[in-house]
């Protein structure tokens, strides 16, 4: 049996992003017999650990930025005498450095999940701190990886543009599958287009209003329903600039977790995400999970949306999400019922969590018994 390290800085966001990725792709490892085990910063939010354990550790309580935490460190020393994979997740913090000191002189591997990290969108982020932790070790860590995990063919050149000659494994988050799909209602008025997501500048809410803002008058029987939490005072200016423009159908309804977010998918009919930067864009795939089409941004990996025949994927931008948001608008209840049917069956056949672990396992047995790479292995 192949035993597993996974390392990440934070769990604490309820169902967000890596916080629900990580933990999920861990018990999807379990369930393939890897023995998982999980080291992540204090504190932890709520999150299901069934089948694997996890390590909680302390940090410095000044410079939380970077997550300093000589306890996780010694832990993860002690950890890579035993494990053949040590797996890091996401970049930037003390906790994505420590693996690669942890290696060394062991037998086991390195492995490291981008999650968005090295994105043209998020360099521009605190870039100079960025140049700082990349010297102080992160560059070293990438560059030492046995292998690169990215999520989509997007992320593989976000790699490759950064001169890293690592082999990438391009495999997807995966997502769960609700049981059953939202039910095809042609009489609910108002009909009803949603964002589901983080509140921030990256997810470009300010396009939509302003796309919607042009739109609303010609659409009566469609309202815009935004939702998610609040992110550094981010959902006032858009509360502020939604007044400025004058609209009139939009609400805001803050953070939708467990039923309440089922509910927010089952009365949608749309979805749309407008961003400017996804590794992956996991509220995309739970709507395609419930069986809401949607509208999604070239700033996000999802191209098969229109092969796919289950949404739209366009330029970021005013002008092509206006001229977009239009035709959907336009399109019956029955016609957008289908499409979003479509979307849920590419969900169950590609994004399973099963399909996830069994491929992240192979890949792990590859880096461990070399031989020929799995098709999802880029080596060059």
């Amino acid at each position: 049996m192949i035993k597993s390290v996974h390392v990440v800085p934070s769990i604490y966001t309820e169902a967000s992003g890596i916080s629900y990725c990580v933990p999920k792709f861990c018990d999807a490892l379990a369930d393939r017999d890897v023995e998982v085990e999980l080291h992540v910063l204090a504190p932890v939010s709520k999150v299901f650990f069934q089948t694997y354990e996890i390590h909680v550790h302390n940090a410095w309580p000044f410079v939380r930025r970077f997550g300093i935490s000589p306890h996780m460190r010694r832990a993860l020393a002690t950890a890579a005498k035993t494990a053949q994979i040590m797996h890091n997740h996401s970049l930037w913090m003390l906790p994505n450095i420590y693996p690669a000191q942890a290696v060394k002189g062991t037998r086991c591997r390195l492995i490291t999940s981008l999650h968005g990290t090295l994105s043209e969108y998020m360099d521009r982020r605190s870039r100079w701190l960025k140049k700082a932790v990349w010297a102080f070790g992160q560059g070293s860590v990438l560059r030492n990886s046995a292998c690169l995990h990215a999520t989509a063919e997007m992320e593989y050149r976000d790699i490759r543009r950064k001169g890293l000659s690592a082999p990438v494994a391009i495999i997807p988050n995966g997502i769960e599958i609700p049981s059953e799909q939202k039910r095809f209602n042609n009489t609910c008025e108002p009909r009803r287009l949603i964002f589901l997501s983080r509140i921030h500048p990256q997810k470009g809410i300010d396009i939509l209003l302003r796309a919607w803002a042009r739109l609303e008058r010609q659409h009566y029987n469609w309202e815009l329903c935004i939702i998610g939490p609040n992110n550094s005072g981010y959902f006032l200016e858009m509360q502020a600039l939604a007044k400025d423009l004058r609209i009139e159908r939009v609400t805001f309804q803050g953070p939708a977790y467990g039923y309440k977010k089922i509910q927010a998918y089952g009365s949608a009919e749309l979805f749309v995400l407008p961003t400017h930067s996804e590794n992956f864009g996991l509220a995309v795939a739970e709507a395609l999970a419930h069986g809401v089409p949607v509208i999604v941004s070239k700033g996000a990996p999802w191209s098969g949306l229109e092969k796919k025949k289950c949404g739209w994927w366009i330029d970021i931008g005013v002008e092509p999400l206006t001229e977009c948001l239009r035709e959907a608008l336009t399109k019956s209840s029955e016609e957008l019922f289908e499409m979003g049917t479509r979307g849920r069956q590419w969900m169950k056949h590609d994004f399973s969590w099963d399909r996830i672990g069994k491929m992240m396992s192979e890949t792990y047995e590859w880096v461990l018994g070399g031989g020929p790479p799995p098709g999802w292995v880029i080596t060059d």
